[in-house]
């Protein structure tokens, strides 16, 4: 595969997945809740094989992998502790003398909440980068897909997240699903994750905006019909014409 990348981005990316792989081996050393900890890191190890398995079709900017790599750590935190009781609001204390819930009212653990919004905000733009360079999206398409497909990922990994508490039941189950108590927490960390994406793509439409001097263009074109002619029934028609021709 030619991508006219040099040793400088082979050389980073090796060293943030070596980071992250000593990250994650750190907080996989004795985590609060072992079957929890195995059951928030099967989609984190298909995640990561799919990476290093695309790694020769397909490789993102150094942006990306770090926005991932930031994504993932903060990922193995809450696998380790269980999301529910990562010990935030403790560390707040010990370097400010003072409640980092009390600061904004908060009365539940908020660290989950905080890696759903982090979900749209750092993997929006990754998931961008597929559409460019794999779908062709430009324009409109180039944010506005990103931004459905994070929308579309949280949804299906909160129907995951139930199938599994339905599963394995128990504690286990309430320590997957981390709801504490709030029947809407699944909306919300739906929400999140969508305005994340929303911000991140905000901020990458205006760097465009003023780096690309086609931008207004562009993105013109991406809602421009391409094909005025009818699908469906109609191209169903066209397609069984031309196997008979």
């Amino acid at each position: 595969m030619e991508t006219g990348m040099g040793t400088g981005y082979r050389r980073y990316v090796a060293w943030l997945a070596l980071a992250f792989a000593v990250v994650w081996v750190a907080l996989a050393i004795d985590p609060l809740d072992r079957s929890d900890w195995a059951l928030e890191n099967v989609l984190v190890i298909g995640f990561c094989v799919g990476l290093a398995a695309s790694w020769r079709h397909f490789r993102f900017s150094r942006l990306s992998y770090t926005l991932i790599f930031v994504f993932l750590c903060l990922h193995a935190i809450g696998a380790h502790y269980t999301y529910a009781k990562v010990p935030y609001d403790a560390w707040w204390q010990v370097l400010a003398g003072r409640s980092f819930n009390s600061l904004w009212g908060w009365e539940r653990n908020n660290f989950d909440r905080v890696v759903h919004f982090s979900y749209g905000l750092l993997l929006a733009y990754p998931i961008r980068e597929v559409f460019l360079r794999v779908a062709d999206a430009r324009g409109f398409w180039g944010y506005f897909l990103p931004l459905e497909f994070t929308l579309a990922t949280s949804a299906m990994f909160e129907l995951f997240e139930w199938v599994a508490a339905e599963v394995f039941g128990g504690d286990l189950g309430v320590a997957y699903l981390g709801t504490q108590g709030d029947v809407w927490d699944a909306h919300k960390d739906m929400a999140l994750a969508a305005c994340g994406a929303v911000v991140a793509m905000i901020a990458t439409a205006a760097v465009n905006r003023w780096l690309q001097r086609d931008f207004s263009r562009e993105w013109s074109d991406s809602l421009r019909v391409k094909d005025p002619r009818p699908y469906g029934e109609e191209e169903i028609a066209r397609m069984v014409r031309q196997a008979q021709d």
